[in-house]
């Protein structure tokens, strides 16, 4: 099967995908050669000129950090890029960890003059999977209390907020909670959106393995682009406040059946642009 040359939209976001999903747990100390980056992007019809600016960019938004060897540039992520990596791999690869219950709440009051900090703030909680409860309240049912502590210190407003985790007494129920906050009916159709694309390809690949080594890369870099765009929208809603039949649980099992069909291809792939062995 030939690379699919779907167009990427976001190299930063694409990029760090990569380092997130491979270069992090395979490449020494988690570098990776500029040259084997935009050898790796170029499968994804990415330019090296498009890579270098997209590293750059995020060089200077303190996600990556180069490092020198003769006359080579190597590149990894930094301490905030590995703690976002961190965070959002359980969410990703799992495994699933069952609603405790309780809600962990985040409340703000922030001057004026720290808006640019409050509204990072904001930023930073919706990618988390936070929802607000009010104008200065966010939710979450995930236990997730550390990551929004760091979050609110890279705003500068660690002094301004205020952390809680409790039960709901309601008058309503956690079940309304969760859907005041949440949008689940578009939760639902994203995922089912999900299914819809991967599951005819996982069900191709198994009966009748058929991708090139460069060509799993490319389907396994998608497979988890795509799917880590839940980690924005879904914070792990509980199984037990969702309808019947909930579509995110099939889509889970897509992915990590369709991610181990391709794992070891697109892995030789990688490790053969690269030069590197495969991590013990």
């Amino acid at each position: 099967m030939t690379v699919e040359h779907r167009p990427v939209t976001r190299p930063n976001s694409f990029i760090f995908t990569l380092y997130g999903d491979v270069v992090h747990s395979q490449a020494d100390d988690g570098l990776l050669w500029i040259g084997s980056l935009i050898r790796l992007m170029g499968s994804f019809g990415l330019s090296a000129a498009a890579v270098r600016q997209a590293v750059s960019r995020m060089s200077r938004q303190g996600w990556l950090a180069a490092r020198k060897h003769g006359n080579r540039a190597f590149y990894a992520v930094t301490e905030r890029g590995r703690r976002r990596i961190e965070e959002l791999s359980p969410r990703i690869y799992g495994p699933v960890v069952e609603w405790d219950g309780r809600w962990r709440l985040l409340t703000y009051s922030v001057a004026e003059t720290k808006r640019a900090g409050r509204d990072r703030l904001r930023k930073e909680l919706a990618l988390l999977g936070w929802a607000p409860l009010s104008a200065s309240t966010w939710i979450s049912p995930r236990d997730a209390l550390p990551e929004v502590r760091d979050a609110a210190r890279a705003a500068g407003l660690e002094a301004d907020v205020e952390l809680f985790t409790g039960d709901f007494a309601g008058p309503r129920s956690d079940r309304d909670l969760l859907y005041r906050c949440w949008d689940v009916d578009a939760i639902a159709a994203a995922y089912t959106r999900f299914i819809r694309t991967y599951q005819p390809r996982l069900a191709q690949e198994l009966d009748r393995p058929h991708l090139s080594d460069e060509a799993a890369f490319v389907e396994r870099l998608w497979l988890v682009h795509d799917y880590r765009r839940f980690t924005y929208v879904d914070p792990g809603l509980p199984s037990t406040l969702l309808p019947p039949h909930w579509p995110g649980t099939c889509a889970a099992a897509i992915f990590h059946e369709y991610y181990r069909a391709l794992e070891h291809k697109s892995l030789r792939f990688f490790l053969g642009v690269t030069g590197k062995a495969a991590a013990g």
